[in-house]
């Protein structure tokens, strides 16, 4: 079980995701995000933890500025949120995640014909006992990435059900709309748990 740990916007937030072994570690430049980083901020943080793959989400930016700002953060890759063509994907100089909305116009074919490197499919508050989805994710040639309303209740059960590369976390890691380090900590320590991984803290 991959873990993609977005909204990240603080230093010590990002240090304790490293030291859990979060896979991803996700920053927001869409400014009308609540989770909304600065560039020169995301830099700073990207810069001390080294060692974990970075994400940079936008939405409807222009595709010079996309890549300048992921080349001066220093991501790893870049996750589209909005209504980037196929053609915009082609250009950004970095791999590619591409978010969907799971609803009635996604289809399978869509998501193939994407030439992002990853696909994030978003299914929001929806059950994820999806049958539906399920095939969709298993007949999948790309790397899949679910959102959805992930916690520690639920997190072992959607994994089994649907069976993706990662799943992306966020707001259950939040106390009054800012992550929490003891929800973080909380949260990995229960999906180590669940793989059997035991997570020794250096002193």
């Amino acid at each position: 079980m991959r873990v993609k740990l977005s909204g990240i916007s603080d230093l010590y937030s990002a240090k304790i995701a490293v030291e859990y072994n979060a896979d991803f570690i996700s920053f927001n430049f869409d400014t009308a995000d609540k989770d909304y980083l600065t560039l020169e901020h995301a830099h700073v943080i990207a810069q001390q933890i080294p060692e974990t793959r970075k994400v940079g989400e936008f939405r409807n930016m222009p595709l010079n500025y996309v890549n300048k700002a992921a080349d001066s953060v220093g991501v790893d890759y870049v996750q589209l949120n909005g209504s980037e063509s196929d053609r915009y994907i082609k250009r950004v100089e970095r791999p590619v995640i591409k978010r969907f909305v799971f609803d009635d116009d996604f289809t399978l074919e869509k998501a193939e014909k994407c030439p992002a490197e990853m696909i994030l499919i978003d299914i929001g508050a929806q059950d994820f006992k999806n049958e539906k989805l399920a095939d969709i994710i298993a007949k999948m040639h790309k790397s899949v990435i679910i959102a959805a309303k992930v916690d520690r209740k639920n997190v072992l059960a959607l994994n089994h059900v649907l069976k993706p590369y990662a799943v992306d976390v966020s707001d259950c890691l939040e106390v009054n709309g800012v992550k929490n380090y003891k929800k973080i900590t909380s949260f990995m320590r229960h999906v180590h748990s669940l793989q059997g991984n035991v997570i020794y803290k250096l002193p």
